[in-house]
């Protein structure tokens, strides 16, 4: 249990300022500018205040006689605690994201009491309250409110050469297995994120057993997999992109390279006479991507994404966020974050480079395929709203209106028993499940549009899925505030969605002894689609698991439980990756 503060003289004196500043406080939250609702949930922040790697890169700072004084030693921690706890609302620049800009310009005027009580005592629009919350204590929130008073410190740039000085390879391609030197099932192997580790652990899906404990960057955002299936790809937040080979007696790196200082996405080339000839890496920071070698990691062309955003307004740091290859074109599809834009990026001709932009809306996360793989549905999380684009024609499709902050991962295909096949997200911000129909030449009606709402336990749903194979879709809650909410999932029967959903306490399926947090994240299929791996997500310090449940029965049937288990996440089954099966 967290312990509340006591409320110090400065405290009270605060609350006092509170008092005196109500007026403003209580006035409605001005809209964002994309329309996106104002209020953020304490499911959202926990999502988006995530810690950033750029606390302890070196930065360029610049003076500002109007800030109060801080020392060297003082602006430095401040900055860590502003990657740490801020950078993911407000942006590594404080131009403004999810949450509003912090620039001096608007920071200074309000003076540094003011933004003390802003900052320990938080906002209607959804600010946290770091003081009476147990987070801050005075000091530190005294020294936030002056460093956000001092022009916001600028990371350095990252360019092609600088990517290719941290380049290694491994074992070079003509060292490297002619053939399959092992006896593996490939494509039933699931390659699971060791996040606080900065490891991934590569699972045998047949025999429940670890093949090997790679190193990687730190906290793997996500694992993709070749069009041969040959290759895995892992990047790391720090941006760090390693190259795995499959095909080797024991799975391990064989290339390796840092793209940025900041990082989410990684994809290769799919397109048939394309396969594993083209990887792409986007990064958070800077804001660009790079188009490199797929067999080496070879840097060949980096793009910036700074620019116009779908309102036409400048941004100057528009993160980049999912990446997929399209199976219709030699193309990647880039989500520009902060921008709302979709950019279709022709890789046949690297020199020339061709690039079709698409305005969808703000701000840009994840998403997949529909089951026919030409339509690709990507959430637009801060405009609760789904963007689809028709990979065919490189148009955009649809706008479609969801639930509060909608984060599907890849999504989930099915066929609804009413409304024929169907495309489903989940949320952060609700407990609303989207089912959105994705046949317009032979369910017109329902095409694009939100056929059916399901409601599942509640907000902080991270991941949806469910199998062709299988009649289960499976929700996760794995930000939700409520341990018996976050440890368990809800699973629906999509052959009857009228039911309510069945609730399966997962964590206590996995027998950990600890107190840890085993929050309960990411349903992944096996390759045949008749077992669903879940991940039990405790503390570094903390026992966690991967609980295997028979999808059929749904009912638990082992957990993995080992101490190289350090904090897994995210799960990559090869074969499902590879052919974008979600």
């Amino acid at each position: 249990m967290t312990r509340k503060p006591r409320l110090s003289p400065l405290a009270m004196a605060l609350c006092a300022l509170l008092l005196g500043a109500a007026a403003v406080a209580q006035q409605p939250a001005a809209p964002a500018a994309d329309g996106a609702k104002p209020d953020v949930s304490r499911v959202e922040r926990s999502y988006m205040g995530a810690a950033s790697p750029l606390g302890t890169e070196p930065m360029h700072q610049t003076s500002n006689p109007k800030a109060p004084p801080m020392t060297q030693a003082e602006f430095d921690r401040a900055r860590q605690i502003y990657f740490e706890r801020c950078a993911g609302c407000h942006g590594v620049l404080r131009k403004g994201a999810t949450g509003k800009a912090l620039t001096p310009d608007l920071t200074v005027p309000k003076g540094t009491d003011y933004l003390k009580v802003f900052i320990g005592y938080g906002s209607p629009a959804g600010m946290p309250n770091w003081l009476t919350s147990g987070d801050f204590d005075e000091a530190t929130v005294d020294l936030m409110a002056r460093y956000i008073q001092h022009d916001p410190p600028q990371p350095p740039e990252f360019s092609l050469a600088d990517m290719e000085k941290t380049r290694k390879e491994y074992v070079p391609v003509a060292q490297r297995p002619k053939k399959k030197m092992n006896s593996y099932n490939i494509e039933n192997i699931f390659s699971v994120t060791l996040r606080d580790a900065g490891e991934v652990a590569l699972i045998d899906g047949d025999t429940k057993k670890i093949i090997n404990i790679v190193k990687t960057g730190y906290a793997v955002h996500i694992s993709r997999t070749s069009a041969s299936g040959r290759y895995l790809y892992v990047i790391g937040r720090d941006a760090r992109l390693n190259l795995i080979d499959l095909w080797m007696e024991k799975p391990d790196n064989v290339a390796e390279i840092k793209v940025g200082l900041e990082a989410r996405s990684v994809e290769t080339s799919k397109f048939k006479g394309w396969e594993d000839k083209i990887a792409i890496a986007g990064t958070y920071w800077p804001p660009q991507f790079v188009l490199m070698d797929g067999d080496t990691l070879k840097p060949r062309k980096v793009v910036g994404t700074r620019g116009m955003d779908v309102n036409n307004e400048f941004h100057p740091e528009p993160r980049v966020a999912a990446i997929v290859a399209s199976h219709q074109k030699p193309e990647f599809l880039v989500n520009a974050k902060e921008t709302g834009k979709i950019l279709m990026v022709d890789y046949t001709d690297l020199e020339n480079l061709k690039i079709t932009e698409l305005s969808a809306a703000r701000f840009l996360h994840d998403g997949g395929f529909d089951s026919t793989r030409r339509y690709f549905l990507t959430a637009a999380n801060a405009s609760d709203k789904i963007a689809v684009v028709d990979t065919k024609t490189s148009k955009m499709a649809a706008l479609v209106d969801v639930g509060k902050t909608p984060h599907p991962g890849r999504g989930a295909n099915f066929r609804h028993p009413k409304f024929g096949p169907v495309w489903a997200t989940s949320g952060l911000g609700d407990e609303s499940i989207a089912l959105i129909g994705t046949d317009p030449a032979k369910h017109k009606a329902n095409a694009w549009k939100v056929v059916q709402s399901l409601k599942g336990q509640g907000g902080g749903s991270l991941f949806i899925k469910t199998h062709p194979k299988s009649n289960n879709l499976w929700v996760d809650t794995a930000l939700n505030p409520d341990p018996k909410i976050s440890q368990s999932v809800a699973v629906f029967d999509i052959r009857d969605l009228s039911k309510p959903p069945q609730v399966i306490d997962i964590a206590a399926c996995a027998q950990l002894k600890d107190d840890g947090a085993k929050r309960v994240v990411q349903p992944e299929y096996n390759q045949k689609g008749d077992e669903v791996w879940f991940s039990v997500w405790s503390a570094k310090d903390k026992a966690s698991a991967i609980v295997v449940v028979d999808d059929k029965t749904r009912t638990c049937k082992l957990a993995i439980k080992d101490p190289k288990l350090v904090t897994p996440t995210g799960k990559f089954n090869i074969y499902n990756t590879q052919h974008d099966v979600y």
